[in-house]
């Protein structure tokens, strides 16, 4: 029988040496649900392998790239697909882990772990959302479509915040939801791994502030789930370069 399509996870790549350490955990913990399914690393920048490296390594096979983001932007639109088609292997882009109601059982779950509610009344409570930003507005709305899920999960108001290049920040955030009469506020970390945004964030928290998502199991459902998504939508083994569009799938939850 034929090799199924290697996965190729595509991290950011960090400066915080704890990033790719969690992204490397979170690997085997999808090889673990696949464990017929090579299963791969390349960075976009920062860290070791890099991408390019990665595919070119991986020859003439078959790959689905799997973006290690949570919304789609300038890494999932543009750099990922040029660096896919420029490779000898025949890919497929999966699309990005968010929004998906398995990414917010993941946020959900890390608010628990940090003490959610912290026994202040609902009525009194909200959550900021702190995502790492981004000019595009595709990414912000996908952003705010996590906020809301996690806001239905929750039964508080959630509102999206952002470490760059989009507004309102975590303070900003934090400052509103004060004024509009939820003085508990705390902050969920819409981070795949530790880093500088993350920590930024979570110094700007008044109170609660979860742990990023790193190697929940729920991340790890995730990937395996955009991997086998991305082999329905293009046949396995066709020849060239697909970029699977950001679709709303069917994964299955808890």
């Amino acid at each position: 029988m034929k090799a199924p399509p290697a996965l190729v996870v595509v991290a950011h790549g960090s400066r915080d040496p704890r990033a790719p350490r969690t992204v490397r955990a979170l690997l085997d913990r999808v090889r673990t649900l696949r464990p017929d399914v090579p299963v791969h690393l390349g960075h976009i920048e920062l860290n070791e392998p890099l991408l390019p490296d990665t595919l070119a390594a991986l020859g003439d096979t078959d790959a689905v790239l799997v973006p290690l983001l949570l919304t789609r932007g300038y890494h999932v639109k543009r750099d990922i697909p040029e660096i896919a088609a420029a490779a000898p292997a025949r890919t497929r882009v999966a699309a990005p882990l968010g929004p998906h109601p398995l990414l917010v059982d993941a946020l959900h779950d890390r608010l628990l772990q940090a003490g959610w509610p912290g026994g202040a009344p609902r009525g009194k409570s909200a959550v900021v959302l702190a995502a790492a930003g981004s000019r595009d507005p595709d990414s912000r709305r996908d952003t705010a479509r996590t906020a809301r899920l996690l806001s239905a999960r929750l039964g508080v108001p959630v509102v999206p915040a952002y470490a760059s290049a989009a507004a309102p920040t975590v303070p900003q955030a934090v400052a509103s939801l004060t004024e509009r009469g939820r003085p508990h506020v705390a902050v969920a970390s819409c981070f795949t791994a530790p880093g500088r945004f993350a920590s930024e964030c979570a110094a700007a928290s008044p109170g609660i502030t979860s742990a990023p998502l790193g190697t929940h199991p729920a991340m790890a459902r995730l990937v395996a789930g955009r991997y086998e998504e991305a082999l329905a939508a293009a046949p396995a083994g066709a020849a060239g370069h697909h970029a699977i569009g950001h679709r709303r799938p069917a994964l299955a939850t808890k």
